[in-house]
């Protein structure tokens, strides 16, 4: 059993070298790939690729746009084509964490009868999280990306505008969330009654067999990539989509992380500190999201504790 971790990084250095010795020393044989926009902040690459099994790739950064599921495909494809051996791959950032000893982890993946475990529903269903106007609003829209970021005095300014504009009339959609982006409606989709548009959380845990097939889809149907750097959020669909659709594996519909968004402020999670250890030690937990190391290393230290643990304890079983 040897797990795949692909960490996407673009700040705070000194938590991610804390955050890959911490996976290398509770888990010796996992492979390591981090995948870091340099633009946000350097790095040391030696100091990560000394460690056995780390890998670092560099990639373009970008919030909203394409750039994060981008960086994964290539990824994947570098996995692949260096014939790593994995069997499965957990994808995290820079700001998260394991919360127990990961070989709990390694022994639930190595025992389940699921290809996967990652939070999905048809974006236009009443399940759909965000709604499903905005799931429609997020990937039956092409959108045009100005550049032009927006001070948040502005943004209070033009929201009455924005509301006013996508409530009354279908085709045009304007968004300021990552920068000012315009969208049409789009009368041509990929999406039918046999190849849905699914959403999710962007974090998963998935089998190698639904890595290759990631792979080999996207390299058959590029014309779907070409849609989706288009749409909004392709982060949170792009995926689910081409796994959910394919009928060919048993996925479980949770991603096993703690992330706190009832005290989100916007769209982002909330930062993780000492006080929510007790939420973050259940046994069906095994990463959690977002941590400041300058904010609260105290969650760190506790975290570091619990996953060196020399005991391994009974996890959930799926």
């Amino acid at each position: 059993m040897k797990i795949a971790y692909l960490i996407q990084t673009y700040k705070n250095p000194e938590q991610i070298y804390r955050l890959v010795h911490i996976i290398k020393k509770s888990s010796p044989d996992s492979f390591v790939l981090v995948s870091h926009n340099f633009a946000g902040s350097k790095l040391e690459v030696e100091l990560l690729e000394n460690l056995p099994d780390v890998k670092v790739l560099s990639a373009i950064g970008g919030r909203g746009n394409f750039a994060l599921v981008q960086a994964y495909l290539e990824a994947i494809d570098w996995l692949l084509n260096h014939k790593i051996e994995f069997d499965w791959l957990i994808n995290i950032t820079g700001q998260d964490y394991p919360t127990q000893p990961l070989p709990e982890i390694e022994k639930f993946l190595a025992e389940t009868t699921y290809d996967g475990f990652f939070d999905y529903f048809n974006v236009l269903s009443e399940k759909c999280t965000w709604g499903a106007k905005d799931g429609r609003d997020r990937y039956f829209y092409q959108y045009w990306w100005s550049g032009i970021e927006l001070a948040k005095w502005q943004r209070g300014l033009l929201k009455p505008l924005r509301l006013f504009l996508n409530n009354i009339q279908p085709w045009l959609r304007i968004d300021f969330s990552y920068g000012l982006i315009v969208g049409v409606r789009s009368l041509l989709t990929p999406f039918n009654e046999n190849f849905l548009c699914y959403g999710g959380s962007y974090f998963k845990t998935i089998s190698r067999n639904c890595v290759q097939y990631i792979h080999e889809f996207s390299q058959q149907h590029p014309e779907l990539i070409d849609y989706y750097k288009k749409t909004r959020l392709p982060d949170e669909s792009f995926i689910q989509t081409i796994l959910i659709n394919s009928g060919l594996f048993n996925f479980y519909p949770c991603n096993m992380r703690y992330i706190d968004w009832k005290n989100s402020r916007h769209g982002h999670p909330a930062i993780l500190t000492i006080d929510y250890y007790p939420k973050l030690i259940r046994d069906d937990i095994y990463f959690a999201r977002k941590f400041e190391i300058d904010r609260d290393t105290r969650i760190l230290d506790m975290l570091d504790e619990r996953i060196m643990q020399t005991t391994v304890q009974g996890s959930c079983s799926k």
